[in-house]
This record gives C-alpha cells, sequence and structure tokens, in this order.
C-alpha cells in the first residue's frame, strides 16, 4: 500500500506543534467494532512509514491458529485531536487500513474493502457521496458500570428539556464531532423514550464511513462522561420502536449529480432508478450486512413504523428504500433498512456494488408502494410473506452466501470468514432459552 509521504510528514508536525503525546491507531474489525493500539509520539513516525506490526486478530477475532502478522497503515487525513482530553500531553487518532507483511491490502480489512469498490468506481469518473441519520438510545448506567435498560427520559418525538433530559449529553455530542470536524446538520429526540438522533452531513463515502465509525465512538465516550450508556443495538426495548440509520444517497460524475433528470428536475434518472432496482434486487443479502445482529431482525417487523418490504415508495414507512420528491435538496435515494450496528465499510461496499448491478445489469424499477399500506397491517403482512426483507439472521445469510455479486465486491475469503463468525452466533442464539419460552412453556409443558 503506498504511504503518502507528505502528508506523514504534516502530522508529525502537527503532532509537535499541539503537544500530543499518545496516538490511538484505530481500526474496524469486521463485526464493525472499533478496536485500538496506543502508541506513543515517538512511535508515530514508524506507524506512519507503515512499520507497526500486530496481530490479524484486531479485525478478525481469535480463531486458533489464523492469526498472522499484518501492518497496520494509517490514513494521515484522519490524524484528529481528541477535544475530550487534556491540551497537556494531548491524544490523538489515526485510522488504519490492514496490509500484510509485503503491504499488499488485507483481504478481511474492511476498510479496504471499501476503497477497493471506490477506486474501482473512479475508473469510471464517479463519486458516492452520503449523509447518514442515525438513532441510539441513552441508558442509566447501573451497579459497577454496567448498563441497564432503563432509559435516561420518557420524552417523545422532538420533546423539549424539561421532558427530554438528553439534551445537554446530546448537545455535548454535537459539540464534540464538529471540534472534531464532523459536520452535523440537526439533532432531536426520537419517538420512544431514551432515544435520539443526529443527522450527520453529506461526504464521499470513505469520509462518511470513517464518520461513522466516529460518531459512534464519541457518542459512546460523551454519554459515559454524562454517566449513561449508549446503545445502538436496533431494538433494545420491546414494545417500542428500534433504531435505524437513514442513508441520503448519491452518486456524481464532477459538479452532476447522476440521480437527477436533466430535462425534468422533478424525475428521478434512469441512472437513479436502475441503482435503486438493483438495491431491491439484493436487498436480502445485502441484510446480512446493513443488520447483522440476531436483535437486528426484531427491529424488522410488519408494525406499520419499521421498513420491512424489499420495495420503493415516496412516502412509506414500510419500504427499505424511499425516492423523496426533490424540495430542495438534490435529488437522492433514502435507504432506511440499516441499522446503526452495521460496519459501515462494509455496509456501503455492499450498498454501492448493489446499486451498480443495476445500473450496469439495466434492472428495471417495479411500481412504488403505497403509503396507505402503512395504516393496513393485514394488507402489510401479506405483502411482507411475498416481498419482505430477511425476517432473521440466518435468511439474511442464506441469501449472502449465494449472492455473486456481494462476494465480488467484498471478496471470497472475507465473505467465507464473516459467514463462519454469524453462523456461529445464530447457532449461539437458537440454543440459548429466552425468558419468553421460560414464561410461556414451562408451567404448560
Amino acid at each position: 500500500m503506498e504511504i503518502n509521504r507528505q502528508a506523514a510528514g504534516e502530522v508529525l508536525a502537527l503532532a509537535a506543534e499541539t503537544g500530543v503525546k499518545f496516538v490511538r491507531l484505530q481500526v474496524t474489525d469486521f463485526t464493525g467494532s472499533l478496536k485500538n493500539l496506543a502508541i506513543t509520539i515517538e512511535e508515530l513516525n514508524r506507524a506512519l512509514e507503515g512499520r507497526l506490526t500486530f496481530d490479524s486478530a484486531i479485525i478478525e477475532g481469535f480463531s486458533g491458529s489464523r492469526e498472522r502478522e499484518i501492518l497496520l497503515i494509517p490514513d494521515p487525513e484522519t490524524f484528529v485531536i481528541f477535544p475530550w482530553r487534556p491540551r497537556d500531553g494531548a491524544v490523538a487518532r489515526l485510522i488504519c487500513q490492514a496490509a500484510d507483511l509485503d503491504g499488499n491490502p488485507y483481504p478481511t480489512c474492511s476498510r479496504t474493502i471499501l476503497r477497493k469498490n471506490l477506486d474501482a468506481l473512479r475508473e469510471r469518473g464517479w463519486w458516492f457521496r452520503i449523509g447518514a441519520e442515525i438513532e441510539f438510545f441513552l441508558f442509566h448506567v447501573g451497579e459497577q458500570g454496567l448498563p441497564t435498560t432503563v432509559t435516561h427520559d420518557q420524552a417523545g418525538y422532538c420533546d423539549l428539556t424539561p421532558v427530554d433530559l438528553g439534551e445537554n449529553a446530546r448537545r455535548d455530542m454535537v459539540l464534540t464531532l464538529q471540534e472534531m470536524g464532523i459536520k452535523v446538520r440537526s439533532s432531536h429526540h426520537e419517538v420512544s423514550p431514551g432515544q435520539h438522533e443526529i443527522g450527520l452531513g453529506e461526504g464521499e463515502a470513505l469520509e462518511m464511513a470513517d464518520r461513522i465509525t466516529t460518531f459512534k465512538f464519541v457518542v459512546r465516550t460523551v454519554a459515559q462522561r454524562h454517566g449513561l450508556h449508549a446503545s445502538f443495538m436496533p431494538r433494545p426495548l420491546a414494545g417500542r420502536r428500534g433504531s435505524g440509520v437513514k442513508l441520503h444517497l448519491t452518486l456524481w460524475r464532477e459538479e452532476e449529480n447522476l440521480f437527477a433528470d436533466g430535462e425534468d428536475p422533478g424525475r428521478f434518472s434512469t441512472t437513479a432508478r436502475r441503482f435503486a432496482a438493483g438495491l431491491l434486487a439484493h436487498a436480502p443479502a445485502l441484510a446480512a450486512v446493513t443488520n447483522p445482529l440476531v436483535n437486528s431482525y426484531k427491529r424488522l417487523v410488519p408494525d406499520g413504523f419499521h421498513p420491512v418490504l424489499a420495495a420503493w415508495s415516496t412516502d412509506s414507512r414500510a419500504t427499505m428504500l424511499r425516492m423523496p420528491a426533490p424540495a430542495g435538496d438534490e435529488p437522492h435515494l433514502l435507504l432506511r433498512s440499516p441499522d446503526p450496528t452495521a460496519n459501515s465499510y462494509l455496509a456501503l461496499a455492499g450498498i454501492l456494488a448493489a446499486g451498480l448491478d443495476g445500473v450496469d445489469s439495466g434492472l428495471e424499477l417495479p411500481e412504488p408502494v403505497p403509503g396507505t399500506v402503512d395504516g393496513d397491517l393485514d394488507t402489510l403482512r401479506d405483502a411482507v410473506r411475498t416481498n419482505g426483507l430477511p425476517r432473521h439472521l440466518e435468511a439474511a445469510l442464506s441469501a449472502f452466501g449465494t449472492n455473486t455479486v456481494l462476494r465480488g465486491a467484498l471478496g471470497d475469503e472475507f465473505c467465507r470468514r464473516y459467514a463462519e463468525f454469524k453462523e456461529q452466533e445464530w447457532l449461539g442464539f437458537l440454543t440459548a432459552v429466552h425468558p419468553w419460552e421460560i414464561d410461556t412453556y414451562l408451567a404448560r409443558y
């Protein structure tokens, strides 16, 4: 992997100028968890030169004798000083990619996978840009610092102080994100008690994947400083709405939005419609990376509030995809099915691959679903049986295992390792006995 010597030199100069003493080298494992290796400032030059080795378990987990030595290659453009740490002896971070000892991209590094797909896109002269709205819960912390499921407030949609007790924490999250160079468009209290949403400004795909990863780290750090626990679990509370991620998707060629119809600004282009058709065609397999947990599918239920259909609409809550009529914004696709536990690099790589397959294959977009389906649960449940998103993780993994488009985008080795890991997670769920089963069956049978 090529090292940007000039950018590396600028990082060294900035670190010296600002008194940085420690640098956290951050890398995302294939489950989406952020991993961290702290080095002293004296080791920064060696790290920036790509000479720092570490065990591949940092991105793959421990699995017998498979671990190998890898290089952690920092991206100098991701250097930022943590604003919550003292300036005397400051702490900074660099986001890394993994390479083998010969400097070749490591096949199970999720950031490397996204970059590979974006490099191929740039050969067309295209750019993939994304905005994101991310939901999460704030819970009280119990004994020994362990999180509870007791929400921090009982507020509802867009409530204010004093009902919204999380407003101060959310404000500090926004200010911290802005200090770290991340544009925030909006923030508010969501529908469920203790639930919040922060919207991030649009950015190029790799930049946005970095932002989303950093966002989750910052939100949890700031929540902890307020004595709270921030959870991105898709549905932590029964009977309450779950947390999702709304992604605003556009393709660009220089200054031209390829999703806009040049002759009619009120219409989507053929490229947009085919990209949308690709997302719908690959929806079952795509769910394995955009909705990666057993719990993810407890959010994707036909209740009239959550996305459950591999379909599109202009205004339905039940469809995974919306194509809203332009109203001041650039024409864009709104993907509503992902949840915040997804590995952002893998999710964006999969979304791009699915959409481009629709463009390249000339797929036709089916008719939209009317918004009236949201209020008719019987009709909605019938639609789920014929055109629904996967009902559980095993169904998503089954579709993922046979999808050649996603396998081509993510790589054979990654897909194999990811499927092995997730199948073990599913097996663990199947062999666990849930309290609901005890309550329902123990006395009766």
